[in-house]
């Protein structure tokens, strides 16, 4: 592309950009203006009756470790069978670790175990373990998100920074939006009772607006697409896109946990600590970790990171936004090609993924009722909930990638990429739960979209792709 037309392609962006940002903005305002006026959630009209995870009693248990340890190698052995079978089928393997969770939880196994055999529970994932998963539930992601934070690689954004910003606040900017227009009609049926139309409209927009980075990454991977310019900036894209939709649910969470006067408080905090993290912390780290290059990585600088790690979740926590956050903007100012980085992913990947992650599938099996979506209305406010998701991911990463001088196929194939939801939309969707801000039924249908929105990224991508390229892919991974 010549000068001149890369200028006029900036140019482009800077508009659509600005002005899709003021709409955004514009059109909220009233949504909330609008909303705020709706009746509040009455006591019993939003299918609020307590998942099985928040009505377990720990006194039940008089040994919950043998039921903790079964439950944990239930789910395991359960997600690598089912990981297994549909990575035959084109599909990520966090889908069939989600689905275990689904399974042996109240779903289907509890509810096979109560019409069936008169039981009261899922033998596999009962009540009472429930608070102990939680626990493990939220370690598992704490760490999840750091070693995600430590994937995160500016200097992708370098070259293509002014299109990778663009399009990714494009796929967030048009999906918040779908998302607090549904708030409009979901409000009163399906909001838990007390819960301001802010708070529930601003949660349903970023849930609606996230992509899955790791999930994303893997799909690229295993189709040889990591290192072709579409595979780059669709990273590019997925990376800005995590960075604002984690700066976005810090600011819902911070409103929702913060009374109407202390929601400037921890907003303010908030941003007073991501300042101090990637201004200060983050040359600190830098000069310290380049002082220790070639050196092995002794047990004292990992204990000093575990240390950086659980204080910086903590102080997050304390702030009034959560946890993880803390976790993945350490992981952030960790310099993601430093040696440091790579033996804390080599030495905790595993580890996380295999035995803490599906702690939280497990939890998140057991907080998932599908049965609380019972009849055609609910059903189509589910299938509402994915066209949004999905329409709103699509076509703003194609209206912004087109401005950006990219073809229909190209643009096309990137907004399918950016619809991944994945193991991230289950972590926003557990602390809407824990927040209070969505209900039980709602719950049940946002882990619907996301199961289907990352499920359908493979297939329709095989569609775009074309012939020639899924030669080479098959080339490359046949053996030699």
């Amino acid at each position: 592309m010549s000068p001149a037309k890369d200028r006029a392609s900036v140019v482009r962006l800077l508009v659509f950009y600005g002005a899709l940002t003021a709409a955004c903005i514009g059109c909220f305002l009233a949504i909330r203006a609008y909303g705020e006026r709706l009746p509040r959630p009455a006591a019993g009209t939003a299918a609020t009756s307590e998942t099985p995870a928040a009505t377990a009693k720990v006194e039940k248990a008089v040994h919950p470790l043998p039921r903790l340890l079964l439950a944990l190698a239930a789910v395991i052995l359960t997600g690598r069978l089912l990981a297994a079978l549909l990575q035959r089928l084109g599909q990520p393997p966090v889908i069939g670790e989600v689905i275990a969770g689904i399974v042996l939880g109240p779903s289907l196994l509890g509810w096979i175990c109560r019409d069936w055999f008169g039981l009261a529970t899922s033998p596999l994932l009962p009540p009472e373990v429930a608070p102990h998963l939680g626990l493990i539930a939220q370690l598992g992601v704490i760490l999840y998100m750091f070693l995600v934070g430590l994937e995160f690689d500016a200097g992708l954004l370098k070259s293509q920074a002014h299109a990778a910003v663009a399009i990714s606040h494009a796929s967030i900017i048009v999906p918040f939006l779908l998302g607090s227009l549904l708030a409009l009609g979901l409000y009163s049926r399906l909001a838990p009772e007390g819960v301001p139309f802010t708070s529930f409209a601003l949660f349903m927009g970023v849930a609606l607006a996230v992509t899955a980075f790791p999930v994303l990454a893997r799909i690229l991977t295993d189709r040889g697409m990591a290192t072709r310019p579409l595979g780059v900036l669709a990273l590019c894209c997925a990376a800005v896109d995590d960075v604002t939709a984690w700066c976005l649910l810090a600011l819902v969470a911070g409103v929702v946990r913060a009374q109407a006067g202390e929601a400037v408080r921890v907003i303010l905090l908030s941003l007073a600590y991501i300042a101090a993290m990637l201004v200060v912390v983050r040359p600190i780290a830098g000069r310290l970790i380049a002082a220790t290059h070639g050196k092995p990585l002794g047990a004292t600088a990992v204990a000093v990171t575990f240390a950086a790690l659980l204080l910086s979740a903590l102080t997050t926590e304390l702030i009034g936004i959560h946890a993880v956050f803390g976790a993945f903007l350490l992981g952030v100012v960790i310099p993601h090609d430093s040696h440091i980085a790579r033996s804390l992913k080599q030495g905790l990947e595993q580890v996380v993924l295999v035995l803490l992650l599906p702690a939280f599938f497990a939890y998140t099996g057991m907080r998932t009722q599908i049965g609380l979506v019972s009849g055609w209305e609910n059903w189509l406010i589910c299938g509402l909930i994915i066209l949004a998701a999905s329409v709103g991911k699509f076509g703003g990463s194609l209206a912004a990638a087109r401005l950006a001088g990219l073809d229909w196929r190209t643009s096309s194939a990137l907004g399918i990429l950016m619809n991944t939801r994945g193991l991230m939309e289950l972590i926003v969707l557990n602390i809407g739960l824990d927040l209070g801000v969505i209900s039980p039924a709602l719950f049940a249908m946002m882990v619907v979209m996301a199961l289907v929105t990352t499920i359908a990224t493979s297939p329709l991508l095989a569609l775009l792709e074309p012939r020639e390229a899924a030669a080479t892919v098959a080339a490359e991974a046949a053996p030699r």
